[in-house]
């Protein structure tokens, strides 16, 4: 990896891209700590410490704490992921949007335009619900005006259509995709103070230096763990073989050539533990900005759904909502692979193209084939999800290591790291390409 980016700075047109991305990045966090005029940032910062669910500390770590400092990103790139993610479901669920996708170019332009505005109308709404709902309970500082809520409602939207911007011209001046690398920056930012965190308290206050070395020894073999089996899942692949029939045409053959169709471990990535924690925690977000804690058997209830109180061993019943998490997490892999990959698609097009999977008859065969395939996989990405997020989770409620870098981190950074040294290997064989051919 080392090597790639020395090589890459070597290459002038690379590395203005790589300039461009850290001038763009570091924008982003001057932003970040950039008050939103009129908000009272010390009534945030002691609300938010009150809090007892984690799912604002997953929310502050995606936005790298400008949500934490009540900043004109609080928002960040939090609207642009969820208008993506509906954009995603919403192209299965209406022709037309499909049809819109298989237009090439042209079409995904169009939605790349639809998805800026959803993201617009999202930050909208999400900014003029934290302005009312956080500045009736003093969050706006002096006598609060409609024009106090606009200005803030105003700050917050624009700052996370300005951080739609920053993604897109990374991704066009820059290296990869940049809105993932906006929100890797954001979870990398995060990092140090965790890592504080875990010093002050399993290293720093350990009573003698043994004890010490030991703490520090097992954190860092804890965090190299989890790092190489996110490697291994993002890139393990199942690959299945294709043979294509040769075909005669005059006196010339065509065909005849064997391929493969790789089935990726982990073919849903890391959406399944988003809407998993998203469905989880939802409730308790709502609950909390109302100001009810529940009574009787929901109070139970909203605890169980709270992952600081899993692994706990004074309350080991709410460990039910762990069991409704690990579910949660292996429905969506399914769901969410089954609407990006249909085997029968696949089927048909291999048909269509004189291939066929040596073994398997052609049609419903290689259908049911690839489906059983399929879902084999799909298990063992759902079960290597389980096992990255529960890590830090059984940590956090067995010895109160609360860190904001859990198993969803952990996969965005590997991916988007191991996804951007791809991009610009790329980018330097495209121009040792150009080069020999001018030559």
């Amino acid at each position: 990896m080392l090597q790639t980016l020395k090589n890459a700075f070597k290459t002038k047109e690379i590395r203005n891209r790589l300039l461009f991305t850290l001038v763009m990045l570091v924008v982003i966090r001057f932003g970040c700590q950039l008050p939103v005029p009129g908000v009272d940032r010390e009534f945030f910062a002691q609300w938010f410490a009150q809090q007892s669910g984690d799912a604002f500390n997953f929310f502050d770590a995606f936005t790298g704490g400008s949500f934490l400092n009540m900043s004109v990103f609080a928002l960040n790139i939090t609207p642009y992921i969820t208008s993506s993610i509906i954009m995603q479901l919403m192209t299965i669920a209406i022709p037309k949007l499909e049809e819109m996708q298989r237009d090439g170019e042209d079409g995904r332009k169009k939605i790349a335009a639809i998805t800026r505005y959803v993201t617009v109308g999202l930050a909208l709404i999400e900014s003029s619900a934290m302005a009312i709902g956080f500045g009736r309970s003093g969050l706006l500082q002096g006598d609060v005006t409609a024009l106090d809520y606009i200005c803030v409602i105003t700050a917050l939207t624009g700052g996370a259509a300005f951080i739609m911007w920053i993604g897109e011209q990374i991704t066009e001046h820059g290296v990869g995709n940049g809105i993932s690398i906006v929100l890797t920056i954001n979870i990398v930012s995060r990092m140090p103070q965790d890592l504080a965190t875990l010093y002050e308290q399993f290293v720093k206050s350990a009573s003698t230096v043994t004890m010490s070395v030991i703490a520090a020894v097992i954190i860092i073999a804890i965090i190299v763990a989890m790092v190489v089996l996110v490697i291994l899942l993002n890139d393990g692949v199942r690959r299945i073989p294709v043979q294509y029939a040769k075909k005669m045409q005059g006196r010339k053959t065509f065909g005849g050539n064997s391929s493969h169709i790789p089935l990726k471990i982990n073919t849903a990535g890391v959406i399944p533990i988003i809407f998993a924690s998203s469905l989880m925690q939802t409730p308790i977000v709502i609950c909390q900005l109302l100001g009810y804690n529940g009574t009787g058997v929901w109070s139970h209830i909203l605890r169980g759904m709270n992952s600081n109180n899993w692994f706990n061993r004074d309350l080991p019943w709410y460990n039910i909502g762990l069991l409704v998490y690990i579910l949660l997490v292996i429905f969506f892999a399914y769901f969410y692979t089954s609407i990006t990959f249909n085997p029968l698609e696949v089927s048909n097009n291999m048909k269509k193209s004189g291939g066929f999977i040596p073994g398997i008859r052609p049609g419903k065969p290689t259908t049911d084939y690839l489906t059983n395939i399929l879902n084999y996989v799909i298990f063992i990405g759902a079960v290597g999800l389980v096992i990255i997020a529960i890590i830090p989770i059984f940590f956090n409620g067995m010895f109160g290591a609360d860190v904001s870098f859990g198993g969803t981190s952990l996969i965005i950074i590997v991916s988007v790291i191991l996804e951007t040294i791809k991009q610009i290997e790329s980018m330097m064989l495209v121009r040792n390409y150009k080069g020999f051919l001018n030559a």
